[in-house]
């Protein structure tokens, strides 16, 4: 007890190893279906599903585990929803490239995250990019997010004539929209580890049907990793047509976890007199770090889980919170059977539930006033129709520093916003 005091310094935030215990339960909770989504997501890259999901558990405990312990934070930290998304259907799929490239692809982010830690940059980045923007951005990964939770249930199909229809409603589908069903009826009461509950339901039901198979059995060691780790393509990731991706994945993990940290941190009373956060540096820089390591492992970017929140509403507020969760997501690894069994029209409501968290900023965006609605609007519309998250953003960027050109307001524009603009125009032109 008193190294816990002495590291975590309960006494003074007013914690206790039980309240902070229970509060890493509720984050593990609210937040596990990640385990389920996630490998699921990447193998349609061709990755080992196996493998990915021991590196899942591992990269989620690990970067919890730097956060709680670096900078004494209630925070959860896995790879984040939307930027997996990126990587599978958009640089893999899209552009055609290998999953070991599009790995390098996130180590350079996490790198040129770091470096923009330590040179001091990241604020004035921050700053650069509108509001409005930063926004359209989340509510366009939603949006993404959402159309390929859609795409899994087959209830959004291919069509040669419109591009895109409604689909067959077979059995998969049904118990896919009765699972999504099952995850708003239980978020909207509140219930803790709504979405995971739902995942479950649904791949339970799916089995009692005969519609897919039982799990060959409950618990086993964790699949080796080997098959994705270390096995990242760094120099194929340095040509100039990535450069946007590698901008893409930092701008989006910056403004995610920024937006999350703060939240989060604010709630759980971390912050001092003036309303700042003395821990949050290191918080940005352990996310990095985290980004960097779980390239290296094999998976995609790693960013800030708003769902700590939930554990800091049950009471947690010092990284003891973390490394309970830590410990579950370390766990979860020993369950691989059971997690392997769950078909992907169970995970697909969980997409869609992730979407709708991701619309609330959307009333934030001032649409009557079209120097910020028509750039935001871009944003958010290009990323699901192009099927990138790197798309939504070249055209926010340029539109916007277009249209203060034109109305004789480039000096509004900051330098860092016109240079990425100018980045992005390459990009779309290479």
């Amino acid at each position: 007890m008193a190294m816990l005091e002495r590291t975590f310094q309960l006494r003074r935030h007013g914690a206790t190893v039980r309240t902070e215990a229970v509060a890493g339960a509720t984050t593990f909770l609210t937040a596990a279906y990640i385990i389920f989504v996630h490998p699921s997501i990447l193998a349609g890259a061709g990755m080992d599903k196996g493998a990915l999901t021991t590196v899942t558990c591992l990269v989620a405990a690990l970067a919890t585990l730097l956060v709680a312990l670096w900078a004494n934070a209630p925070l959860m930290m896995a790879p984040g929803m939307g930027l997996n998304a990126f990587f599978t259907y958009t640089l893999v799929l899209g552009q055609g490239i290998a999953w070991q490239t599009a790995l390098g692809v996130v180590f350079l982010s996490g790198i040129v995250f770091l470096v923009l830690s330590w040179l001091g940059v990241r604020e004035r980045l921050v700053r650069a990019i509108p509001s409005s923007l930063r926004l359209a951005a989340s509510v366009g990964i939603g949006l993404f997010i959402a159309f390929i939770g859609l795409q899994n249930l087959g209830i959004v199909v291919r069509s040669e004539a419109v591009l895109v229809q409604l689909g067959a409603f077979t059995t998969e589908a049904m118990l896919g929209l009765l699972g999504l069903l099952l995850a708003i009826l239980l978020e909207a009461r509140r219930v803790r580890g709504a979405i995971l509950l739902a995942i479950l339901a649904t791949a339970a039901a799916g089995m009692a049907a005969g519609v897919s198979p039982l799990p060959a059995g409950l618990v086993a060691l964790p699949p080796s990793p080997a098959p994705i780790a270390l096995q990242l393509d760094i120099a194929g990731a340095m040509q100039i047509a990535l450069w946007s991706s590698i901008f893409s994945f930092m701008f989006v993990d910056l403004f995610d976890s920024l937006g999350t940290l703060l939240a989060v941190c604010r709630e759980a009373g971390m912050a001092d007199d003036r309303g700042e956060i003395p821990a949050l540096p290191r918080m940005l820089a352990a996310d990095a770090f985290a980004t960097v390591g779980g390239a290296l492992l094999g998976t995609s970017t790693t960013t800030a889980f708003i769902e700590s929140a939930s554990g800091v509403s049950a009471g947690g507020r010092t990284g003891l919170t973390g490394v309970f969760t830590a410990l579950f997501f370390l766990l979860a690894a020993f369950f691989t059977p059971l997690i392997a069994a769950v078909p992907p029209y169970a995970t697909a409501p969980a997409l869609i539930v992730v979407g709708i968290f991701m619309m609330r900023g959307i009333g934030q965006i001032d649409f009557y006033n079209f120097e910020e609605g028509a750039p935001a609007f871009l944003t958010l519309l290009l990323m699901p129709l192009t099927y990138s998250i790197a798309t939504g953003l070249a055209f926010g960027f340029l539109s916007t520093v277009l249209l203060k050109l034109f109305l004789g307001k480039i000096r509004q524009c900051d330098p860092f916003l016109v240079g990425a603009a100018a980045l992005s125009l390459v990009s779309l032109l290479v």
